[in-house]
């Protein structure tokens, strides 16, 4: 069975990620979604909050699973027992990036490979900072998230006080 697994903060789920979801869902058997639990970074939403919000974009994709994780993406991966990585590429500085994760990977888990699937071209500029960003400005996120996730995101801005209306 081929398993595999696409790690990310996820924060909050793009379309973009959704696309890699869906397309990688059909090179595996098994998709496994890891969202990383970062304790430098300070995320908009709580693990269990993005895995939620994930499992509702892909519940229609029977082989994909959602799980949070913490420390070493190798050591999960091994948990999973799972030896394939995905992971998106956006523009150049994104495979510069991650060629040096893979590579460095692949000499603390000599048995994990990396595949890359390059974003489709419509959402190649998108991340979730850029959304994250748009959204502190009140601008209009819909062709990036889905809406219940636009909703998600305004909401939580507001709550932490980050959101800035006209300034």
């Amino acid at each position: 069975m081929a398993k595999a697994i696409y790690p990310g903060s996820f924060d909050p789920i793009t379309n973009g990620h959704i696309d890699i979801i869906e397309r990688a869902s059909k090179m595996f058997d098994k998709l496994i979604v890891g969202v990383l639990i970062n304790n430098t970074k300070d995320p908009l939403f709580t693990p269990v909050e993005r895995v939620d919000m994930i499992k509702s974009v892909v519940g229609h994709l029977t082989n994909v699973e959602v799980l949070e994780f913490a420390g070493l993406l190798v050591d999960f991966a091994h948990e999973q027992n799972c030896n394939i990585l995905v992971r998106g590429l956006r523009v150049i500085t994104d495979f510069e990036y991650e060629l040096q994760l893979a590579q460095t990977n692949k000499i603390i888990a000599p048995n994990l490979e990396t595949v890359f699937l390059s974003s489709s071209l419509k959402y190649s500029y998108l991340s979730s900072s850029i959304v994250k960003e748009i959204a502190v400005y009140n601008g209009d996120i819909s062709h990036f998230v889905r809406d219940h996730i636009r909703e998600k995101v305004t909401k939580r801005l507001i709550e932490k006080g980050l959101r800035r209306d006209h300034e």
